[in-house]
C-alpha cells in the first residue's frame, strides 16, 4: 500500500493523488456555489486507481446533486439539500426562501499521517436567512490505497452540534408524506452511464432494497468511453447508533439505479431525527472505491481484511 499525496488550491478546492499512478482519486471542493442548489463542499470527481470517474456533477436532471456530498434535504422546514423542496399534496415546488446553505470556516489539517490523506474541516449550517443553526465538525481520510486489488477507502466522519434555541429536526421527502424517497444525510450521484448497475446488500440485491436496512450497500456500473466495471461499496461505522444511544441503528438506504444512480444511508428515511439544543449528532462512513465489479463474497472479505 502506498500513501496519497495532497495538494491544496487555497479557497478552492484539495486534491488527493495516488503517487504510483498520478491519478487524482479526488477533489474536495469548498468554494461557494450557486445558492439555489444548497452551496455545500463536496467531492467531485471521485476517480477509481484506473482513473474512471465515478461521480456526476450538476446532472441536467438534478442540478444540486455533486458528486458525493452530505445533505439535509429537510430541515426544521430548511433545505440544504438544494433544488426544489417538497410539499406533501404539492409535490416538488421553487421556494427559493427554504434553501440553505453549509459554510466552509476553516481546516484544522489537511495533509498526510501514517499513509492516509487527512482532510479536517469546520463547517456552519444555515437556513435561506443565514442564522446559525448548527456547526459541523468533519473529517475525510483517504487510506488503504491497495494496487493488487484495485480498490481504495474514504472515511467520512461528521459531528453536527445543534446551535439553535429550539430543537433541530431531520427529515426527508418520505417522512414529509413521499413514500420510498427518504434520501438525507451523505449522498452520492452516480455517473450517468452507471444507470441499472447493480446493487448488492449482504443478503439481497436489487433496487427492493430501497428503505432497507444493512450495514453495507455496494454498486457496481460499467463504464463509458473505458472498458469494464467500478464498484463502490458503502457502510456505516457501527457506532451510528441514534444520537448515542446503547444499540445499533443500521441506516435505512435509499439506494436508486433508475432514471439515475445513486446511495444515501440515510438519517431519517420513515422518521425524523430530533437533536435537541447543544447536542450532536456523530456519524462516521465509509465508501471503498474499486476497479471492477465486485461480488458479494469479495465485499465480505474485503470489509472482514479492514475491520473498523
Amino acid at each position: 500500500m502506498s500513501a496519497p499525496r495532497i495538494v491544496h488550491a487555497h479557497g478552492d478546492r484539495v486534491t488527493v493523488t495516488d503517487p504510483a499512478t498520478g491519478v487524482d482519486l479526488l477533489s474536495y471542493v469548498y468554494r461557494p456555489e450557486t445558492a439555489w442548489e444548497a452551496s455545500r463542499p463536496y467531492i467531485h470527481p471521485l476517480r477509481t486507481l484506473a482513473g474512471d470517474v465515478v461521480t456526476d456533477y450538476r446532472p441536467h436532471d438534478h442540478r444540486w446533486h455533486k458528486g458525493l456530498s452530505l445533505t439535509a434535504s429537510h430541515l426544521s422546514g430548511a433545505n440544504l439539500w438544494g433544488g426544489n423542496s417538497y410539499v406533501h399534496g404539492q409535490g416538488y415546488l421553487e421556494l427559493p426562501e427554504r434553501v440553505g446553505s453549509m459554510a466552509h470556516v476553516a481546516f484544522d489539517e489537511v495533509g498526510v499521517r501514517d499513509d492516509r490523506a487527512v482532510i479536517a474541516e469546520r463547517l456552519t449550517w444555515h437556513p435561506h436567512g443565514g442564522d446559525l443553526w448548527a456547526d459541523e465538525s468533519r473529517r475525510v481520510e483517504i487510506h488503504d490505497i491497495d494496487h493488487d486489488s484495485g480498490s481504495w477507502a474514504l472515511t467520512w466522519t461528521s459531528a453536527i452540534t445543534n446551535r439553535r434555541d429550539e430543537p433541530l429536526r431531520f427529515g426527508s421527502p418520505t417522512t414529509a408524506g413521499r413514500e420510498l424517497a427518504g434520501y438525507t444525510g451523505l449522498f452520492w450521484r452516480g455517473p450517468r452511464a452507471f444507470r441499472d448497475g447493480l446493487i448488492l446488500a449482504p443478503e439481497a440485491e436489487g433496487p427492493g432494497l430501497m428503505g432497507r436496512q444493512a450495514p453495507w450497500l455496494a454498486y457496481s456500473g460499467e463504464h463509458d468511453g473505458t472498458d469494464g466495471h467500478a464498484t463502490l461499496v458503502f457502510a456505516h461505522a457501527p457506532e451510528n447508533d441514534h444520537l448515542g444511544a446503547e444499540g445499533a441503528h443500521p441506516a435505512h438506504w435509499f439506494v436508486r439505479n433508475e432514471p439515475f444512480a445513486a446511495v444515501a444511508p440515510s438519517w431519517a428515511f420513515y422518521d425524523e431525527l430530533e437533536l435537541a439544543p447543544g447536542d450532536t449528532l456523530t456519524r462516521r462512513y465509509r465508501v471503498v472505491v474499486a476497479d471492477g465489479a465486485w461480488r458479494r463474497a469479495e465485499i465480505a472479505d474485503y470489509l472482514a481484511a479492514h475491520p473498523w
